[in-house]
């Protein structure tokens, strides 16, 4: 079962957040994790902190170890867009968009063996 994490209105263009996104697509984590640190891009922040976030659930809430995470899916998608306007010549506007995007992961790996607890019959 894979395990997701979401970052939804990051104020960046999807198509920004998507060619880092790429970059990272169906690799391991430690992989991604790496590659990301070292991408020269604005967007490789949010992709990163996304990507932690899906680790940070996976090994806590649903215990999966750590080393064995791979990146099953990441898909940057279109948020809401604020729409402004721009003074130009000759007292006209001409309108644009500040558009921001969702980025989504998910992660699987093994998931750890839980050790059952000892009960005082088993051990006499």
């Amino acid at each position: 079962m894979a395990v997701k994490a979401e970052s939804r209105g990051v104020r960046m263009s999807p198509r920004k957040v998507g060619s880092v996104a790429h970059l990272v697509r169906g690799r391991t984590v430690a992989d991604a994790l790496i590659i990301l640190e070292h991408t020269p891009r604005r967007a490789a922040t949010p992709v990163l902190k996304t990507i932690k976030s899906a680790v940070g659930n996976a090994t806590h809430n649903h215990n999966y170890k750590a080393d064995t995470l791979r990146i099953v899916e990441i898909t940057v998608n279109h948020g809401p867009r604020v729409k402004r306007y721009r003074p130009a010549a000759m007292g006209r506007a001409l309108p644009y968009q500040k558009r921001s995007s969702h980025i989504r992961v998910l992660v699987d790996g093994e998931v750890r063996k839980t050790k059952k607890p000892t009960t005082a019959k088993e051990t006499a």
